[in-house]
């Protein structure tokens, strides 16, 4: 997780980000759950959990998944820093 993602994840409410806990783990088992959508024109996916969003990537060949937002849906949600 990067560092902007766990200042994000502290700065949620704390019933928020203990719903996030078990999808953020489970990418780790299946970085690809139904449900995820790949970004468009980037290669991050997102998952959706509620009204929130976890944005991640994925290294084929590690098997490692990298979260780089977790954050409300609006409409800077999606523009990765680089």
């Amino acid at each position: 997780m990067t560092r902007p993602a766990e200042r994000e994840l502290r700065r949620l409410p704390v019933d928020a980000a203990a719903r996030l806990a078990g999808p953020i783990a489970s990418l780790g088992l299946d970085p690809r759950p139904p449900g995820c959508e790949k970004i468009v024109s980037s290669d991050a996916w997102r998952i959706r959990v509620g009204p929130l969003r976890v944005v991640y990537t994925v290294d084929p060949s590690t098997r490692s998944v990298v979260i780089l937002r977790v954050a409300r849906r609006s409409e800077s949600t999606y523009r990765l820093r680089p």
